[in-house]
């Protein structure tokens, strides 16, 4: 009888990608890698005493249960919501259950054992993905049913009369106990006949009603949370970097004779886009690596970084622009823009029935265009990574978003065979997308094989992290509409520009192109700018999602029909009642429609992110945003409230603290956020040119609702969510309280004042 795939993944060959039990490394093997770090597989060195259920989980002898993550901490609770998963099945005790970060390592060198199953190493907030939540459960509950089986084995008793608690196996009638640790090792000896099937979502006693601290909150609190920029190493010595200022130019000379003398210099690196560089598989690479390609750059290297930076601002270099030099003013980049999507696009992304001629025939027809400017993530850690380079192996730390992209990344920059190439996450002090292409990683490991021998520790300034970004690519959109008799859109057109990299995400998979609308046709055309684009938060949608929920909010002023009746009208055709459920839910909550004082206004959207096109997928999240606007044009956000519906959920606190912010990053994008181009460079370099939301801007509540909740069995991720709605649902409370529509980001551009 052939293997069920429950079966196979608990009994292939851990050298086969698969979860073999009982596997320990020997003190000799342990020992065969060196002083850097005794793993094999470059992780943490492993306790004593320790056994080995599977690549994922481990139990010793005190109770300590670890499990490997595959998702990295960016602050926002995925590691704790991993943990979570496996407790709902191992019945283990919350306070001896840790985390440590699964090696890419070991995922190349035995087969891709943790992302055969779910596609990548990494976190762009899929910490609840089915694949990866399937896996920790079964992992859980198969090691939970060895346990149990080693209890009955030792108290010679039926496994039926044995109760499972915080760790701790009970005889029910005898009233003998045994820890996990006690029997962890017997345990992994165990063959079951069958392995166990994890319980159905009906059935959770943990996930969706338990809400934990996040598990790093104590490391954060004491300051034993290592952060990238927080590796220190033997030996080790820094680098100041500096890439060309206008994005894709070269480095045409430089003197370090000048600075040679200088306290503390040792040496300079120069990363040279055009040097060789072995071909990767792209089978291995979750993306392209071109997305990683290197740019031109020079670092000084020193005992000091302050050193190194001042050895690097003294040293004379200069730089060939390139053909991004052409682009002088903002202005020019802008008019672009505002040119191409007056044209036929060039590529026709979805064409159903006949928008064009719908619109002729149209009665009445809405038409606006909305812009989002060059958008920075401006993390509060800024970019930086070690790595020691020898001619036999590799080690990087760095507090990437994708390890198993990096592992390959620093394999290919250096040479070096990937089986001897270690990452060693750390955690990341914000990364937005920013830390998911791996060209800062590339970077680190570019300038440290130019000193090898010697941990570099490699790090940006603020004004070089963020003239160095992958921006939130700048877009503009048109959209027309026509309405039928009753005010609803019968045709929608929309046409597109940005610079690469942008995203048509929502104007082409939103409710509108996807079955609400008849007559659809989205038109995109890519403006060959050459600054360079990447995921910003909710990508896509951030932007997309912007335009649309204020066009429909115009169409509702066109129709003369309240704009959450307009919504309710219009998507109560769409088939996934979250969409209603979540507008009815934030509406009562937020008190929609109760008078304000002059000056004060409402404004609603909804939007979902990762629907692709369908319903009853993805997160829907409905905003009601509460604001007042002095008569000076001052903004105050009084209160937002958020109703969601990610299908289920697991993890309560979390999402709150995800959705709380969410709409402060939300806010500050629509509000401030905005970089501009100057002779083919960025101008803002700093806080001062970059203003960031402070405390005292902060709304006076932030209300999430989970009346929504459909109870669908999908449990979509929700980091990327309040992006969305929040941003539309603002222009459109200043709208209320102004009279001024809102059609381009940031809105603190704008004059909103009133009389």
């Amino acid at each position: 009888m052939g293997h069920n795939r429950r079966q196979f993944l608990i009994s292939a060959a851990a050298v086969g990608g698969g979860m073999a039990l009982g596997i320990t490394w020997s003190a000799e093997a342990s020992a065969a890698v060196g002083s850097v770090n005794p793993q094999p597989w470059g992780g943490q060195p492993r306790a004593a005493n320790t056994t080995e259920y599977s690549p994922w989980l481990t139990i010793g002898r005190d109770g300590l249960v670890t499990v490997r993550v595959t998702a990295p901490d960016l602050g926002n609770g995925v590691m704790t919501q991993q943990l979570m998963t496996v407790a709902e099945e191992l019945y283990c005790d919350w306070n001896k259950l840790r985390a440590e970060y699964a090696p890419a390592n070991r995922n190349f060198v035995e087969g891709h054992v943790y992302s055969k199953e779910i596609g990548y190493l990494t976190y762009f907030g899929r910490s609840t993905a089915p694949k990866r939540m399937e896996i920790l459960l079964q992992v859980a509950a198969s090691a939970r049913e060895r346990l149990m089986a080693a209890a009955a084995r030792t108290w010679g008793v039926p496994r039926s009369e044995l109760q499972v608690r915080d760790g701790v196996i009970t005889h029910v009638s005898s009233r003998r106990k045994a820890s996990f640790g006690e029997l962890a090792e017997t345990a992994a000896t165990i063959q079951l006949d069958a392995e166990p099937t994890p319980k159905p979502h009906k059935d959770w006693w943990f996930l969706g009603k338990a809400s934990p601290i996040k598990v790093q909150q104590p490391q954060i609190v004491t300051g034993k949370a290592v952060y990238g920029i927080d590796v220190t190493l033997p030996d080790m010595v820094y680098a100041a970097l500096m890439q060309s200022p206008v994005q894709g130019g070269k480095l045409k000379s430089y003197d370090f004779e000048k600075v040679r003398g200088m306290p503390g210099v040792l040496g300079v690196a120069v990363v040279d886009p055009t040097e060789p560089r072995p071909q990767v598989d792209p089978k291995l690479l979750p993306f392209p690596v071109g997305q990683s390609a290197p740019q031109s750059a020079i670092a000084v290297i020193a005992e000091h970084y302050w050193q190194a930076r001042k050895a690097l601002e003294a040293m004379p270099v200069q730089w060939d622009d390139g053909p991004g030099a052409q682009w002088k003013t903002q202005d020019q980049i802008d008019k672009a823009l505002n040119s191409a999507i007056e044209q036929e696009g060039e590529k026709t992304e979805v064409s159903r029935g006949n928008a064009l001629e719908a619109l002729e025939k149209s009665a009445r027809t809405v038409e606006a265009v909305y812009h989002a400017p060059f958008a920075d993530h401006v993390t509060m850690e800024p970019l930086n990574g070690t790595a020691l380079v020898t001619p036999e192996r590799v080690d990087v730390w760095h507090p990437t978003q994708q390890a198993q992209q990096g592992h390959m990344i620093a394999a290919q920059e250096t040479g070096v065979p990937p089986e001897k190439v270690f990452i060693h996450q750390t955690f990341v002090g914000g990364g937005f997308g920013r830390r998911a292409y791996g060209n800062d990683l590339r970077m680190v490991v570019a300038v440290a094989k130019k000193y090898p021998g010697r941990p570099v520790k490699v790090i940006w300034s603020r004004e070089e992290t963020m003239r160095q970004g992958r921006y939130r690519p700048i877009e503009t959109v048109k959209l027309r509409a026509g309405l039928d008799s009753n005010g609803l859109p019968s045709a929608f057109h929309v046409r597109v520009a940005g610079s690469p990299g942008f995203y048509v995400r929502y104007l082409s998979d939103g409710p509108l192109s996807s079955g609400l609308v008849d007559n659809v046709q989205v038109e995109s055309r890519v403006v060959p700018l050459h600054v360079m684009g990447g995921p910003y938060r909710g990508p896509g949608m951030n932007v997309n999602a912007f335009a649309t929920e204020t066009f429909i909010d115009e169409c509702a002023v066109a129709a003369g029909v309240d704009p959450l009746e307009y919504r309710l009208k219009l998507f109560s055709k769409w088939p996934d009642p979250g969409w209603t459920q979540c507008l009815k839910e934030v509406a009562t909550k937020a008190k929609w429609g109760r008078k304000l004082p002059v000056g004060w206004g409402q404004g609603i959207a909804i939007a979902n992110w990762g629907m692709g096109g369908k319903p009853q997928a993805g997160v829907t999240l409905a905003a009601v945003v509460t604001v007042e606007v002095s008569k000076q044009g001052l903004v105050r956000v009084d209160s937002i409230d958020i109703a969601l519906d990610p299908g289920r959920v697991g993890y309560p606190d979390g999402i709150v603290s995800q959705m709380e912010g969410g709409a402060i990053f939300a806010l500050n994008s629509a509000l401030n956020e905005r970089l501009t181009v100057q002779d083919g460079r960025i101008v803002e370099g700093n806080y001062h040119e970059y203003p960031m939301l402070r405390i005292a801007d902060a709304p006076r509540r932030i209300n999430v609702h989970f009346g929504g909740v459909s109870g669908h069995e999908r449990m979509a991720e929700i980091g990327e969510s309040p992006m969305g709605a929040v941003p539309p649902a603002l222009g459109n409370a200043i709208f209320a309280a102004t009279g001024k529509r809102l059609r381009s980001m940031p809105f603190r551009m704008h004059d909103l004042s009133w009389s």
